[in-house]
Formats: C-alpha cells, structure tokens, sequence
C-alpha cells in the first residue's frame, strides 16, 4: 500500500465510534459505516443479549439487518489506519478537518502527489478521487491553508496546461498558521456560544476536563498536553454514542415490561387461585357444620331413643311390682285379721289358704340399664372433635408454608 501525506490525515477519520479509538481490524457495514470488529460484535452481541434486541442496528445510521451481516476485515482501510498510526508514532502533527504542517515537508507532499497520479489503479476510484482532491488544496509555500476557498496567487492548477509557463516567483512572507476545524475557520465561528475569558467561539472539547474550549485555552497552559477534540466532532461522537445507549436502555426497559407482565400474570394467577381456594374452603367447611349439626341430631337422637326405651322397661316392672305388692298386702291383711279371731272353727277353715306364699317373679335379676350411664356416647363424640380440631391447626401450617413458596 502507498504511502500517505499526513497534511490530509486526521485522527477524526480512523475514530472507532463506539471505542473512540483509531481503527483495529475495521470492517464495514452494509449501510457503508465503519467500525471495529471486536466493538462491533461486541455492540451487536450485547444487543441480542436477553432477547432485547430482535434485528442487528447500524449504531450511527440505526439502519436494522434482520440477519446479522458477515463482516470482513476492510484491508484497504486497515492498511491507511496502519500508516496513520506509524506517522502519529513517528512525531507527524495532524490536526483533523485542515490543520497545518511544517513547510519542510512541501517536497515531500509533491513527491506523494506524484506517486499517486503514478499508482491511481492500486486503491478505489472514490478514495483516490478524494485524496487527490484534497491533495491539491495543499499549498507549495510556507503560508499552508487548507480552506478551498482561500486562492493562492502562485497556483491555478495542481496540474498546469504542458503550454503554460511555471515562473519561479519568490516565496511571499511566512504567516501564523491559522487553526481550523470540522466547519472551518475559528473566524467563521461567530454564531458558535463564546469563551467567558477570550471571547473567542468554543470551537474545542476538552475530554480531559470535560469542557468546551476556544481556540486561546487550548494553547493556555491550564489544557496544555490535554486530550482535545473539535466540538463538533465530539458532539458527532456522543451522538452516536446515544444510539449504544438507547439500545441499552431498550433492553433494559423491555425486560422490566416483561417482568411487569410475568408479575401480573402471577398476581392474577394468585387471585383466581385465592377464589378458588375461598370457594372450596368455604363450601367444605359448610358441608363439615352441616354433618356436624347432623351428627349432633342423630346423636341427640340416639339418646332420646335410649331414654324412651329404659323409661318403658321400668315403668313395665313397676307396673308388675306393683300388682305382686298389692297382693302379698292384701293376704298379709288377711293374716292379721286370722289372728285377731276368736272362732277357732274358721281359723282352720282359713288358715290353709293364706299360710301358702302365692306365685312370685324372681326380682334378684330385674333391672333398667342403658348404655347413657357409661358415657360412651359422650366419649365418642368428644374424641371425634379433638380428631377434628387437631387436622383444622394443620391448616395454618399449610398456609404459612404455601405463602412462603409463593413469595
């Protein structure tokens, strides 16, 4: 690859613009922007992190690719950045956008506008148009400008007509470089907000202060060995920084919208759950108060019937007690009236049939019992309540341990 003159080279132009630092291995996107090929796969791989990102987006043009491009190392371009990077190595001062160059170095610069006139074939049309171009604003004096519109009275042609005579005038009186940036000279930058000390327009950023400068505070020793960046190059830069950035934040607001979503459909997932859970506690505890109620008539019941049954067994012996006591006192009356008469005659009529016991019921055996007297019914429903009552304090337990899986 030919070499290049440095007085058309500017960092600006081999600037990563998501590392901000001159090209590694650039390559190109399909809309034509240039980039580093570990920043951006990098850019395009965190933009695909996390389901965010659904297309592959240009970070200046923020033109999409469904399909994400295969990139390949731009060779002409790595091969430029390679120079540019040996020339700022080798102490060759290039201010971007027309900055200004030692006047020793003219001979050189013919030389280079020789050699690519002689080797036009080995780089693109477009490229080598624009370097020409941009070659031949160079001056051949000391007095360097690199505006278009600044006419140099010793030169009408970068490639005068083989008729015309080349008079070797003497060289006019060496000026001051003047600074330019990305839109001209500091005397076009009247509309641009002023410095508060030089009343010059703040045509420069400081990154080292973070602060926009006039052409008079970059020389001031105050930003003297600063890292310095026309504005408007920086604003371009952050700009596009603003894409890496909205993507980002893309990404982060779509996974919160998606979280958002994931906890309302939990929310309402919990509340027909909770429904549900009302619905079916509510009716089984009614049906458990209805079988208890049921229980407790049938028990009641159960006791009632158990009454009835041992009060008609004892009104049955009494009532046959009773008969048997009114017939041993009616012979017992006999007996006695027996033994208070005086006629001898019907004592012994008498006696045999009152002496004899009449036909009685053996009593030793006769009772009225009943299951009540034992409790057993009692017993029975009060180990049924504590058996419910105990499964009933397991449902806390079982709620406290569900909220607990659920938070």
């Amino acid at each position: 690859m030919m070499a290049l003159p440095a007085a058309f080279l500017s960092e600006d132009q081999f600037t990563c613009s998501i590392c901000l630092e001159v090209f590694t291995n650039p390559v190109s996107t399909p809309c034509g922007h240039s980039f580093c090929q570990a920043c951006i796969s990098s850019y395009w791989d965190g933009g695909r992190s996390g389901g965010g990102a659904k297309s592959y987006q240009c970070p200046l043009c923020k033109e999409s690719f469904r399909k994400r491009p295969e990139l390949q190392i731009n060779r002409t371009l790595k091969e430029i950045t390679e120079q540019f990077k040996q020339m700022a190595a080798t102490g060759v001062r290039l201010d971007g956008g027309g900055g200004f160059h030692d006047p020793n170095n003219h001979p050189y610069q013919r030389h280079m506008s020789l050699s690519l006139s002689q080797r036009r074939g080995e780089m693109p049309e477009s490229i080598f148009t624009e370097m020409m171009t941009r070659f031949q604003m160079l001056p051949s004096d000391g007095n360097y400008q690199s505006d278009p519109s600044v006419q140099h009275p010793d030169r009408t042609n970068s490639h005068p007509h083989p008729g015309h005579q080349i008079h070797n005038d003497p060289p006019p009186p060496y000026s001051p470089p003047r600074r330019y940036t990305v839109s001209g000279s500091s005397d076009s930058s009247s509309n641009l907000p002023l410095c508060p000390i030089h009343r010059r327009g703040l045509e420069f950023f400081c990154r080292t202060d973070n602060t926009c400068v006039c052409s008079v505070c970059v020389e001031m020793a105050e930003h003297r060995g600063h890292s310095v960046i026309p504005a408007k190059r920086e604003w371009q830069i952050k700009k596009s920084q603003i894409g890496i950035t909205e993507v980002e934040l893309k990404d982060l607001i779509c996974e919160r919208e998606r979280k958002v979503q994931e906890i309302q459909s939990s929310l309402r997932d919990i509340q027909a759950a909770a429904q549900k859970e009302t619905e079916g506690a509510v009716g089984t505890f009614s049906k458990v108060i209805a079988n208890m109620e049921r229980c407790q008539a049938e028990v009641l019941e159960v006791i009632e019937i158990s009454v009835r049954a041992a009060e008609r067994k004892a009104q049955k012996l009494m009532k046959e007690l009773e008969e048997e006591l009114s017939e041993l006192r009616t012979r017992s009356s006999a007996l006695s009236q027996l033994a208070l008469s005086d006629d001898y005659v019907l004592f012994l009529t008498t006696f045999p049939a009152v002496s004899v016991p009449p036909q009685m019921k053996d009593w030793s055996g006769a009772s009225v019992e009943s299951d009540l007297t034992s409790g057993g019914i009692l017993k029975t429903v009060t180990q049924m309540v504590d058996h419910i009552q105990e499964e009933m304090r397991k449902l806390p337990e079982v709620c406290k341990s569900a909220n607990k899986h659920k938070i």
